[in-house]
């Protein structure tokens, strides 16, 4: 069973820098992701007063429940996450509800 943790460093202007860290049976890896967190995704997902940073981290969540963080784009846009998955927005509302 793999867990990951991620780290989060805001780049400014709605881009961030997300590290996922692997933990798997015998070795360790990083990945590295750029994630652009399109206003108009975030307040769709969250609202007005969003914390764009804990909807970049539930999105990548969310991405790597479905792939490995390793298989993933090195850039994410959260609007093309949105295009691309029909239920993300609504998965994301009510995950960022509780």
């Amino acid at each position: 069973m793999t867990q990951q943790q991620l780290s989060i460093e805001s780049l400014g202007d709605h881009d961030y820098l997300v590290w996922v860290e692997l933990d798997e049976d015998l070795d360790a890896a990083a990945v590295t992701l750029r994630v652009r967190a399109d206003p108009a995704v975030v307040t769709q997902i969250s609202g007005a007063e969003a914390d764009e940073r804990r909807v970049v981290a539930a999105t990548i969540d969310y991405l790597t429940a479905r792939q490995r963080a390793d298989d993933l784009p090195g850039d994410v846009d959260l609007q093309d996450v949105a295009a691309f998955y029909d239920g993300y927005v609504d998965e994301l509302q009510e995950q960022l509800r509780r």
